[in-house]
């Protein structure tokens, strides 16, 4: 059978293959000359670490070699009777210098408390202390009485504006110290403070003194027919030694003529 064109419709074109045309692509951004290496510099990031400041304070300067340094960050801190160290009575400085090449002083240096309590110096250095030894005096060159005296002179400029709690119930009464800043239970050290306790407590009483932790120093007064009042205050001093990071001790203790001395029961 032929097409006719008289008769038939004209038969369908076959379908042109699409021509491929060649990608057009944008023309290339020119490209910047690389430039030779330059110096490193030294404050970049290195794998996401950053290097540290420089310390614009010599070592030298540092509190744990210069007293000048050290001398407004010493304060005393009780410590339990029987913490051993080196007796800051018996140190003789010209002897330490000559054995330190043969010793190490590493020991705390330790001087009597009140009540059998024993008494270390600490060197606040940030969020830790530093517990003062042989080596700390040798190096800022000073006698131990010079030790002494900055560490109590700094408590009592600290517990000037320390707070005091003060609470009382019925006719029982009880003041604490509880600042956070470590030297609460050393404040009893200081006659003002003894005398301050006395003051408010010791009308027709007796004064009892807790020393639980370094963090707290608790007292209160004991009425003349009151008894229960002195195993509760016993009670919660024991609570409290038990629990501390860092007891000092379990024992009630009172103020007479005074100086801190061990609560005798009636």
């Amino acid at each position: 059978m032929t097409w006719d064109p008289e008769i038939h419709d004209a038969p369908p074109r076959p379908a042109e293959e699409p021509t491929e045309r060649p990608l057009e692509t944008p023309a290339e951004a020119p490209r910047e000359p690389r430039m030779p290496l330059g110096r490193i510099d030294a404050s970049a990031p290195v794998s996401g670490h950053v290097p540290p400041a420089e310390s614009s304070t010599s070592v030298v300067d540092a509190p744990e070699q210069n007293w000048e340094t050290a001398a407004p960050l010493i304060f005393p801190a009780l410590r339990p009777p029987g913490t051993t160290g080196m007796r800051l009575a018996d140190i003789d400085i010209v002897a330490l210098g000559e054995g330190l090449a043969t010793h190490h002083h590493s020991q705390p240096l330790l001087d009597d408390g009140p009540a059998g309590l024993a008494l270390v110096y600490a060197l606040t250095a940030g969020g830790f202390d530093v517990i003062v030894n042989g080596e700390h005096l040798l190096g800022w060159g000073i006698p131990p009485a010079e030790l002494q005296e900055a560490a109590l002179r700094n408590l009592a400029a600290w517990s000037a504006t320390a707070p005091w709690t003060d609470e009382a119930s019925g006719g029982r009464r009880l003041i604490s110290s509880d600042a956070g800043d470590g030297w609460d239970a050393s404040r009893i050290l200081l006659p003002d403070i003894r005398e301050h306790l006395v003051h408010e407590l010791g009308d027709g009483a007796r004064v009892l003194v807790g020393l639980p932790e370094r963090h707290l120093l608790i007292a209160g007064s004991l009425r003349p027919g009151d008894e229960e009042f002195a195993g509760l205050f016993a009670d919660f001093v024991i609570e409290h030694s038990g629990g501390a990071d860092e007891p000092v001790d379990r024992r009630v203790f009172e103020i007479v003529d005074g100086q801190l001395v061990e609560f005798a029961t009636p």
